[in-house]
């Protein structure tokens, strides 16, 4: 419960601060989904890269097999790292975005105006519908990491316990069976990044 309020306290104060130099909710809302959006290209340019490296040393034929198990473990640990931060910017989102309609909320109260009023509540429902939209695709290109991260990570795990030609060759078995699971995070993070852009259009 302390925790809770003095997290409280302090986004209320980095809102006040921020509004003291003309940046308000919505910009601040507008800045994370900017960021979200790059967050993604990079994780989505990040998992390409990791798979195409799996695809390429499944290949290896001889030399240093521990530098093959560190340069995937890097990979692997590159795209734990993307994803990672892609959660935290969906929590990010749906934090000032909370507030934003919180305090829009309070403010269509304020219009005495009946049609304002109105216009008022009906944005603010379009603007809630298409947030809730982009937030639901950024989370569907999330939940497609995890089986891509799992597989990573069972093959380096595999590869760094039996450094050998056996090892190296259960990679290509990996590769051709994460291969769709692959093409279907990448087109659905484009998508979710598409989503992204609508979101900035329209607010």
């Amino acid at each position: 419960m302390l925790l809770l309020m003095t997290l409280t306290g302090c986004t209320v104060v980095y809102y006040g601060a921020m509004e003291r130099v003309g940046v308000h909710k919505r910009d601040i809302l507008r800045d994370r989904v900017e960021e979200g959006r790059e967050d993604q290209r990079e994780a989505q340019e990040q998992f390409r890269s990791a798979y195409d490296q799996f695809k390429t040393l499944t290949g290896h034929d001889g030399g240093d097999l521990e530098a093959v198990y560190r340069k995937l473990n890097s990979e692997y640990e590159d795209c734990r790292a993307r994803a990672e931060d892609v959660h935290d910017r969906i929590d990010s989102i749906e934090s000032v975005a909370e507030d934003l309609f919180d305090e829009w909320e309070a403010e269509i109260d304020q219009i005495s105006n009946a049609s304002l009023r109105r216009d008022s509540a009906n944005q603010l429902r379009q603007t809630k519908s298409r947030l809730a939209e982009l937030v639901a695709a950024m989370k569907r290109s999330e939940a497609k990491m995890e089986p891509v991260l799992v597989a990573f990570h069972d093959q380096t795990l595999y590869l760094k316990h039996n450094l050998n030609a056996r090892a190296i060759a259960s990679l290509q078995g990996t590769v051709i069976e994460i291969e769709d699971e692959v093409a279907s995070l990448i087109a659905q993070m484009e998508e979710s990044i598409r989503e992204s852009e609508r979101f900035l259009a329209s607010l």
